[in-house]
Parts: structure tokens; C-alpha cells; sequence
């Protein structure tokens, strides 16, 4: 299991702070910004692999479940 930011999201705010750089922007003047959207991800391969039973009630609120 992964709890953490999403990392598109991640990837598009990298793109955001490269084009403000690219347009002249001083990094060290750029703000600093906490993730505001979050994931979590549950393998169910490894959690078999493992001999663990992932509840019926954490696979419904997972945004991504890999089989």
C-alpha cells in the first residue's frame, strides 16, 4: 500500500514552476507548495505474495487497485 501525493499532479506543478522559470522567474522567489490532493494505492499481488487479507472496506476507498 502507497498513501502519499499524486504524482501527476506532481509532474504538473513541475511543468507550472518550469515555465515561470523559463519566462525569467528567480527560483528562490517561486513559493513553496504542499500537495493538496492525495492517493492511496493497494497491490493486491504482493499482499497475496505476502499472505496478507487487504479489508473489503479499504479496497473501496483506495483510488487504485492493482490485481
Amino acid at each position: 500500500m502507497s498513501y502519499g501525493s499524486s504524482i501527476t499532479d506532481a509532474r504538473r506543478q513541475l511543468g507550472v514552476y518550469a515555465g515561470r522559470i523559463l519566462k525569467g522567474a528567480q527560483p528562490a522567489d517561486l513559493p513553496v507548495q504542499q500537495a493538496t490532493k492525495v492517493e492511496l494505492l493497494v497491490n493486491l499481488r504482493t499482499a497475496k505474495a505476502l499472505g496478507l487479507d487487504v479489508p473489503p472496506s479499504l479496497l473501496a476507498r483506495a483510488d487504485e487497485v492493482i490485481e
